[in-house]
């Protein structure tokens, strides 16, 4: 069935001058305009299309994504301030906006926030909006995560604790500072780790895969960089002490003695030019 507010596969059923009509179900048929169309789209064809309202409120397709999507979280820029709210680019032609009442603080133009995409109700119907006021979002539900289990992660904010980071667009958990070996920025997404549910249902998270938090402080750096650069880093034992330390802010002898102990776990495999992360396809 087609929703609102997310990416949908649809069928072309009808071609107008002025573009095309897609069968989105019990929504009916919705115009993908003119200049969102593929060179070679027909009737018959399946496409990857987005459903929101125009600025007269009528539903509308377009193949162009948005950087969030209704019941995601994202960092979006403010473009322009009116009275009744801020609009965002959220990367579609049409704006997002943020009424006045879903900011937590008055939002200025040209900086950026982090907000939730909502589908609402309003006086002139169904409405796709914006809102920081986010922790009216997170924990509706029971966490229902297991250990070890891989999750999505949009960072929050720093604290002194480390970071907060929303977890699959539903709940919040920590990321704690002595287990985070680079710098994370609000808004940034990440891949990580149910480390533990708490009795009170609170989580905690690691970015490291499980398994490794137990091998040194030293190679979960060697993993961060192995992750963050897609399995892969050309560093060896024959690399400069200066480069490694550019790289990892650890010396030289630190490096060689963390990756013979990960070599000999079977966990890296050293080659000629770089080592690589078994665990990383």
């Amino acid at each position: 069935m087609a929703e609102i507010g997310k990416l949908n596969r649809l069928k072309v059923i009808k071609r107008v001058n002025f573009g095309v009509y897609i069968d989105a179900g019990e929504l009916g048929n919705i115009l993908l305009p003119k200049g969102d169309l593929p060179k070679s789209c027909k009737p018959g064809d399946t496409l990857g299309v987005f459903i929101l309202y125009d600025s007269k409120d009528r539903l509308i397709a377009t193949t162009r994504k948005p950087k969030i999507t209704v019941g995601q979280f994202g960092l979006l820029k403010v473009v322009s301030v009116p009275s009744f709210g801020a609009f965002l680019d959220w990367g579609l032609q049409r704006n997002l906006l943020v009424p006045s009442r879903e900011q937590k603080e008055k939002m200025e133009e040209g900086k950026s926030y982090l907000v939730y995409c909502d589908l609402v109700e309003s006086d002139r119907g169904k409405q796709i909006i914006g809102s920081s006021k986010l922790d009216k979002y997170l924990g509706v539900r029971p966490a229902v995560f297991k250990e070890e289990q891989p999750v999505d992660l949009v960072i929050r904010n720093e604290t002194q604790l480390g970071y907060t980071a929303i977890v699959n667009h539903t709940h919040q958990g920590m990321l704690y500072r002595n287990e985070v070996f680079e710098n994370l920025e609000r808004g940034q997404q990440r891949r990580g780790f149910i480390k533990k549910v708490r009795n009170d249902g609170k989580l905690d998270l690691i970015l490291q895969q499980p398994g490794q938090k137990k091998i040194g402080g030293t190679a979960q750096k060697i993993f961060s960089l192995l992750e963050k650069q897609g399995g892969f880093i050309a560093l060896t034992d024959k690399s400069s002490p200066e480069i490694i330390y550019r790289e990892l802010g650890i010396s030289k002898k630190a490096f060689k003695m963390a990756i013979g102990m990960l070599y000999k776990r079977r966990l890296v495999t050293i080659e000629k030019d770089g080592i690589r992360w078994h665990g990383k396809k």
